[in-house]
């Protein structure tokens, strides 16, 4: 990452409409908004369009930028208002519950299932996938704080900066989100509880036949990250609240599918 410095420069550049500055700031930040959306979207498509029009907005908003914080520090407090004021992204909220997901989850269960060597891919894309969508149950203010502070590691501070609000208020919205998350997953996961329910293996037939994965795609697992087998043995390795802290941080990360350098810079110039 640049210094600060180099980001106070390139803000100044691509204010003044320096086009290189500007491409720059976007190849620059795009993986990070891409992370950040991916794991409050979940949606592939979803995340990649917030992506762009954050980027948009920060590009757009350049002169707004005091340089009183770190420049990522300020792409971020821009990138969560987005996705926490976004009528857009509100429009999108499925409402999904706890109890939802818990009833999903157990729907079509195979009682005794065997699975193939070639079904272990498609394991690691169900529990990818599932690990993911669980996050679709907290509301937008929790899920933010629970996805900057315990998946990106914010310290609280910058976390309760880029969120403008107190680092005690922070603290609170980010204990309940991990409560409920932690809880949630040492009931109803099998990685996490052998008596659960609901196990990757015996979910999946049913996971394929509704298509909460694709066979075809397999997008989660077809990135860098541990194997279904890697997390299996690394879950039995510690305890309690521990396995569901590692199952959400063993997710591959999501960088931003493409460069958006030049495709905003297009659409800055065009739309302003």
């Amino acid at each position: 990452m640049a210094e600060t410095q180099d980001w106070n420069e390139l803000a100044k550049k691509a204010g003044g409409g320096d086009r290189q500055a500007l491409e720059a700031i976007v190849h620059g930040m795009q993986d990070r908004v891409h992370r950040l959306a991916m794991r409050m979207l979940v949606n592939p498509d979803d995340a990649l369009e917030a992506t762009q029009e954050i980027l948009i907005l920060v590009i757009t908003r350049l002169s707004t930028f005091r340089g009183e914080s770190a420049f990522g520090t300020w792409v971020y407090r821009v990138a969560t208002n987005y996705l926490l004021n976004a009528k857009k992204i509100a429009s999108r909220d499925r409402g999904l519950t706890f109890d939802m997901f818990a009833a999903d989850l157990e729907a079509g269960l195979v009682a005794d299932p065997e699975p193939s060597a070639e079904d272990t891919v498609m394991l690691n894309e169900l529990r990818i996938a599932c690990t993911m969508a669980m996050l679709l149950c907290l509301d937008l203010k929790h899920r933010i704080a629970y996805v900057l502070g315990d998946i990106l590691e914010f310290e609280h501070a910058e976390a309760a900066q880029i969120l403008d609000i107190s680092a005690v208020n922070f603290r609170k919205r980010l204990s309940r989100a991990r409560q409920q998350i932690l809880a949630f997953t040492a009931q109803r996961c099998g990685l996490a509880n052998e008596q659960a329910k609901c196990s990757c293996p015996r979910r999946l037939p049913a996971a394929l036949a509704q298509h909460r994965v694709d066979a075809d795609s397999k997008y989660h697992s077809s990135r860098e990250g541990p194997t279904y087998e890697d997390v299996v043995a690394s879950v039995k390795r510690v305890e309690g609240d521990l396995r569901g802290l590692k199952l959400q941080a063993a997710i591959p990360d999501y960088p931003c599918p493409t460069d958006l350098g030049a495709q905003i810079a297009r659409i800055v110039e065009t739309r302003f």
